[in-house]
């Protein structure tokens, strides 16, 4: 762990009212200094500067990042005059997906900026607050794009291995992602795609921290005040842009037994990770179709009454969550064991949690869906796909092309 304070210092946080036209797109104001966010259609949380971080990894990457929040919470002095969730401290975090070497950092920035309905705020920590000017415009960078792990065809050879391993019992489900490398003649500027992803995917939650960003459609967990939610996203068909087709896609998906089967095991994943943390839930018999911009999915919202609250976080909520069957397969450790053995690629914290949690232990945790990492020049881009007995490898490479759109749209749309 990398702390960025000694652990005996006290840290001065506070939160004030901010006048409701103070600030426009939340985005607009951030420097390019460590900027995090998370947007969605139009609130949410942007901030930047470092206060306070640490970085763990392996199989207690979860736990060793909430023990340093507990810990760097015991020491706040707060102000808080808003007293909401997101307001005082707030940490924002990215977990690795797999155990190893899981990689993973929650930050404590200097400034965060908030807006939830007509209220807004600004929080800082150990410093005077800022002047809300619009920050200087990210310069649009000029990619190539190239194959990332591995090409088309091989990835559907590795796809039509795992439906074979599924069709002899092996498994019943598993999620295979696949990347995509984009190539810049200059250091990446992750403000440019980040502004382009919440402005063209508002129902989305748009997120970045320490290098990876995305525009996420899929809710893992919030914690509000007692009240979890989850949205399970499974079982995906792309969108031809003709309102009557994609209706009648529509149609298709909900009846699809395919699509069914694979959002079934996901929505059972989540339910049994929650179970234990809740005094009651609700769990709908059936999804409902969610349209986004290039695709449409199967989509469950579970809800839950959390009945240890003063000791479960939402972070602890994430942790249990993670991997559901949405992102990693069905069962899980056979699912996850077959990724690492023949996908072929490091996910880093790509389909990781994604998001923030403050002092109370409320927040919001994204799975890092439609998202890429940026590393100065380079950007790694990444899209995965739902595996079951009858899935067929050309639609799975149809269906990762289609999850690629948002972030490759991203970094090369112009003002």
């Amino acid at each position: 762990m990398t702390p960025e304070q000694a652990a005996d210092e006290r840290i001065v946080v506070r939160t004030a009212r901010l006048e409701p036209d103070a600030v426009g797109a939340l985005l607009d104001v951030v420097p390019d200094d460590s900027p995090v966010s998370w947007i969605h259609r139009g609130d949410g949380l942007v901030g930047w500067g470092v206060a306070a971080q640490v970085r763990t990894s392996g199989p207690t990457r979860f736990s060793d990042a909430a023990k340093w929040w507990d810990e760097t919470v015991a020491r706040l002095e707060v102000v808080n005059e808003v007293n909401e969730p997101g307001t005082g401290a707030v940490a924002f975090g990215s977990f690795g997906f797999a155990d190893e070497p899981g990689d993973s950092t929650l930050v404590l920035p200097r400034v965060v900026i908030g807006r939830r309905g007509g209220l807004s705020w600004i929080t800082t920590v150990d410093c005077e607050a800022p002047g809300l000017a619009p920050a200087d415009i990210p310069r649009a960078p000029s990619v190539s794009f190239a194959d990332g792990s591995r090409n088309g065809d091989e990835w559907m050879s590795v796809v039509g291995d795992a439906v074979a391993r599924i069709n002899r019992g092996d498994l019943e489900k598993v999620v295979l992602a696949r990347d995509l490398v984009a190539t810049s003649d200059t250091d990446v500027d992750v403000r440019w795609p980040m502004r382009r992803l919440a402005e063209s995917y508002p129902m989305c939650w748009t997120f970045h921290v320490d290098g990876l960003f995305g525009a996420t459609p899929e809710m893992l967990v919030r914690r509000e005040r007692g009240l979890v939610t989850s949205r399970v996203l499974a079982g995906t068909i792309r969108r031809t842009g003709d309102d009557d087709r994609d209706l009648a896609l529509a149609a298709t998906l909900a009846r699809s037994s395919k699509d069914l089967e694979e959002h079934e095991y996901a929505v059972r994943s989540v339910a049994e990770a929650l179970e234990p943390h809740c005094s009651s839930m609700n769990v709908p018999e059936a999804p409902f179709v969610l349209h986004l911009p290039n695709v449409m999915h199967l989509a469950t919202d579970v809800a839950g009454v959390v009945h240890d609250a003063e000791s479960v976080s939402s972070l602890d909520l994430a942790a249990a969550l993670h991997p559901s069957a949405a992102v990693g397969g069905t069962p899980t450790e056979v699912a996850t064991a077959l990724i690492t053995e023949i996908e072929g690629m490091d996910r880093g914290r790509y389909a990781g949690p994604v998001g923030w949690l403050d002092a109370g232990g409320d927040g919001e945790w994204g799975i890092a869906l439609r998202s890429a990492h940026v590393d100065g020049p380079t950007v790694r881009l990444f899209a995965g796909c739902g595996i079951v007995g009858d899935s067929n490898p050309e639609a799975e490479l149809a269906e990762s092309q289609a999850k690629f759109v948002p972030v490759r749209d991203a970094l090369t749309a112009s003002n």
